[in-house]
């Protein structure tokens, strides 16, 4: 695996809605892969649809020493935080060069991952290559609007796993997001796979894994690693 480059792109919307509400990326669906893949020696850049600074949920981080191991890695990693400090923008990168696309997810990814013609533009054409592409929780919200060469929505007829109806509910942000994710992957043709409410699930449909809510970034990141190592 140590010939492996993985893109993990991040949203850069920093509030839910026209709420003053905070949000961004959801810290653990970054970090949890990201070790795991710089753990296997994967090579691994960080890029986000604006550039700059990462927003992150300030409920994904909590006091020192209450965090999941990936969390409190993270923050004892002076390296990792300032490269989280200073993406390049996905207009930056040549996503050609990777192995692998990963989008961690957070409520921020709701509003700019959908609406952004670069990231479907590279998510395409990652899947056309034969690459691996990735998504964890909301982070499925970037193949939304990504089509194949036929103009069929990449989704359609692929087994997907993403944040629920039924979890958007639970953490009362139903009306607050502008659709539900389920629903819309759904709506576009795809075959849902889901566990219970914040249950860890992933699910591996050829090049393309996603999974359910924050609790399935490790298992995303597994199912990345193999699917990279079938591509060899």
């Amino acid at each position: 695996m140590s010939s492996a480059k993985i893109l993990i792109i991040t949203t850069s919307h920093r509030h839910l809605g026209d709420a003053n509400k905070a949000t961004g990326l959801w810290l653990e669906e970054l970090t949890t892969p990201y070790y795991a893949f710089l753990d296997a020696g994967a090579s691994v850049t960080v890029a986000s649809v604006k550039g700059g600074a990462v927003p992150i949920d300030p409920s994904s981080q909590k006091a020192d020493g209450e965090n999941t191991q990936s969390v409190e890695r993270f923050l004892a990693d002076e390296e990792v935080q300032q490269a989280i400090a200073h993406t390049p923008s996905i207009e930056e990168v040549n996503a050609s060069e990777y192995d692998a696309v990963f989008l961690p997810g957070g409520h921020g990814t709701m509003w700019d991952l959908p609406e952004s013609d670069r990231l479907s533009q590279i998510i395409s054409e990652t899947l056309e290559q034969g690459h691996v592409v990735s998504a964890v929780c909301h982070g499925p919200a970037g193949l939304i609007s990504a089509k194949t060469a036929a103009g069929e929505p990449v989704v359609k007829g692929r087994k997907i796993s993403a944040f629920t109806n039924a979890e958007e509910d639970a953490v009362g942000l139903t009306d607050t997001v502008p659709f539900l994710l389920e629903s819309k992957l759904k709506m576009l043709g795809a075959e849902i796979q889901k566990a219970g409410n914040f249950e860890a699930f992933a699910v591996a449909d050829g090049n393309l894994v996603t999974g359910q809510n924050p609790m399935s970034s490790e298992l995303v990141a597994q199912k990345v690693l193999s699917a990279i190592e079938n591509n060899k």
